[in-house]
């Protein structure tokens, strides 16, 4: 350490001990080149004699190894060689002989694991005298070279998986996750049963599952097939090596006819009524999936998300208010019979069903007060919106105050709010009979409501409280259309709406069944529970008897694999997947 004081004289410099490393250099010296005794030296310098002693004998064993020097190193200027052998510079010039550019010579040393630039590769040739190569067609480029040009990664060809041991990354681990849901609610013997179409190398239950990897994943376009083409996850999740490309979801949704899709829903239906999800009451709406192309083949239906009506397909949902639950769909709907598409749906739940629901809640334009009397005469309750008019709004206005009251609805989270509301009856045209008619009073800048329903039976704040939760399926469609991806027609690859539609209400369903199952966060929608929980990549071990999955760390981690072994998932064996086992935990990595 040299001595920086500014005030010291050359002879300080010299005299003044600034290191151990330089009192073991003057002990030696003065021991070796002044003759004194091992005594002197250990006394003047502050060391023991058996110090002194082993300083000899370490620095004679250095000198007859012929190590570099103990005190004085010699400073090597500039960055140390890169090809101290040679070695480097051989193949350099032996790929510059097979007429390789400098970019592909880079490539070829990088799989060698040599580290060497672009920079350095054009010194080594132009100080052996090279010229530069001349501009080349691909096909002439990729011609010469002997083969060893580098070649793009193609996908593998998608099969069924062979569970052999082995090992792999995937980005798509999360998924894996609905897999215990899938098995223990036997959705996967439902999709078996089904009648949609397989092929002689994806089966119907992979074919299924492909789309509901792309749909969980939440894949906005089947036509990016870049993104998930080679994920060995997603593959795994199906039972096959890796997912089909983009081209084979459009041609298998070619062969898919309504009658299969109602079959399906159907199933799914009796499996949700079986499990207690479907409650006495089904909320209805209707949605528009838009189309955005250069044609105009479709009519115009309203859309609530852009204020205005546009080209698109109609569509109808039915969704349970209590487990939220969405259990039929249609988009076959038309102008000149979406007024029907309720009783379509009662014949629909007739052949299915064992006889629970009793009440349908839906918005004011679903149906005409034709289909009205005849639900009511298939004994069925019904709760929907009147519309509007100016004979009505001045028959509000002229009702006196004796007649309001003030109610208090109650909410899910246990608060309430006061609403001003008439009971009254009335009498509408092509009805048989009288209705129940509920006046809401307008608050601030809103008009007032009118409920209509042929339950005379209901509370009044149960009604009121009963209509206002039939917003949730529009927040359930809405979700769909943006977190779901809808396909739009647009699409560089076409997957029928119906089909796909029935593949987003199996999704939408999953994750509702996997928020249903995390305290907390029952309440939470896909997309939060998509960012909490199910985006995630991870590591997979196949071994013999079992498929062990190490998921990232994540915040809410602990969370789902606690649930996982309350609900002994670990226990379920899954057939598509050579009858193993899938166990979950986390990785040493985030």
């Amino acid at each position: 350490m040299v001595n920086n004081n500014p005030n010291s004289s050359p002879v300080d410099y010299f005299d003044t001990i600034t290191s151990p490393l330089h009192r073991q250099f003057l002990a030696l010296r003065m021991f070796y080149a002044e003759g004194a005794s091992a005594e002197q030296v250990a006394s003047k310098y502050g060391y023991t004699l058996s110090t002194i002693y082993s300083l000899i004998r370490d620095f004679k064993r250095r000198l007859n190894a012929g190590e570099d020097d103990p005190f004085f190193k010699e400073s090597k200027r500039g960055r140390p060689k890169l090809d101290q052998t040679g070695e480097v510079k051989s193949l350099i010039i032996t790929y510059r002989k097979k007429y390789l550019s400098v970019p592909e010579i880079k490539s070829l040393l990088d799989a060698q694991g040599i580290q060497a630039s672009e920079k350095f590769i054009h010194s080594v040739l132009v100080d052996e005298g090279f010229a530069r190569l001349p501009r080349r067609e691909n096909a002439v480029r990729n011609s010469i070279g002997g083969g060893v040009t580098p070649r793009a990664i193609s996908a593998e060809k998608c099969e069924v998986i062979s569970c052999q041991p082995d090992e792999f990354s995937t980005q798509a681990a999360g998924i894996l996750l609905f897999l215990p849901i899938i098995k223990s609610y036997g959705i996967d013997d439902i999709i078996q049963q089904s009648g949609y179409p397989e092929t002689s190398v994806v089966s119907r239950l992979s074919s299924i599952m492909s789309f509901l990897a792309l749909k969980l994943s939440n894949v906005e376009r089947y036509s990016m097939d870049d993104a998930w083409c080679m994920d060995r996850g997603a593959g795994l999740f199906a039972g096959l090596n890796v997912l089909p490309k983009a081209a084979w979801f459009s041609s298998y949704s070619s062969g898919i006819t309504r009658d299969m899709n109602l079959s399906f829903l159907r199933s799914m239906q009796e499996l949700w009524d079986k499990e207690a999800l479907l409650s006495d009451t089904a909320n209805l709406d209707f949605t528009a999936i838009p189309y955005w192309g250069d044609d105009d083949p479709f009519e115009n239906n309203w859309s609530g998300k852009r204020t205005k009506a546009l080209a698109s397909i109609q569509a109808v949902l039915a969704q349970d208010p209590d487990s939220g639950i969405l259990c039929y769909s249609d988009t076959t709907v038309r102008h000149r019979n979406e007024h029907d598409v309720i009783l379509e749906f009662l014949d629909f739940y007739h052949q299915g069903m064992s006889g629970k629901l009793k009440c349908l809640i839906f918005d004011s334009r679903f149906t005409t007060y034709q289909n009205l009397d005849k639900i009511n005469k298939q004994g069925f309750k019904f709760i929907t919106i009147q519309r509007r008019s100016k004979n009505l709004e001045a028959k509000i206005a002229a009702i006196p105050k004796s007649q309001w009251k003030t109610v208090r609805v109650m909410r899910a989270n246990g608060k309430g709010r006061l609403v001003t509301v008439c009971d009254d009856s009335t009498s509408l045209r092509d009805y048989d009979g009288p209705v129940r008619q509920l006046f809401i009073a307008p608050t601030g800048k809103t008009k007032p409501a009118i409920i209509i329903t042929n339950d005379a039976d209901i509370s009044t704040e149960n009604l009121v409280r009963k209509y206002s939760r039939r917003w949730l399926v529009e927040k359930e469609i809405s979700e769909q259309i943006h977190f779901f991806h809808l396909n739009r027609n647009s699409s560089g690859i076409v997957v029928k709406v119906d089909f796909d539609l029935v593949m987003t209400l199996l999704t939408h369903n999953l994750y509702r069944l996997f928020a249903m199952n995390i305290d907390g966060y029952s309440h939470c929608d896909a997309k939060t529970v998509f960012n909490k929980f199910i985006l995630n990549a991870g590591e997979v071990t196949v071994s013999e008897a079992e498929i062990l999955v190490k998921l990232k760390k994540k915040r809410t981690l602990p969370l789902i694999l606690q649930q996982l072994t309350d609900s002994n998932a670990d226990s379920l064996v899954y057939p598509w997947l050579h009858g193993k086992s899938l166990h979950f935990s986390a990785s040493n990595t985030s």
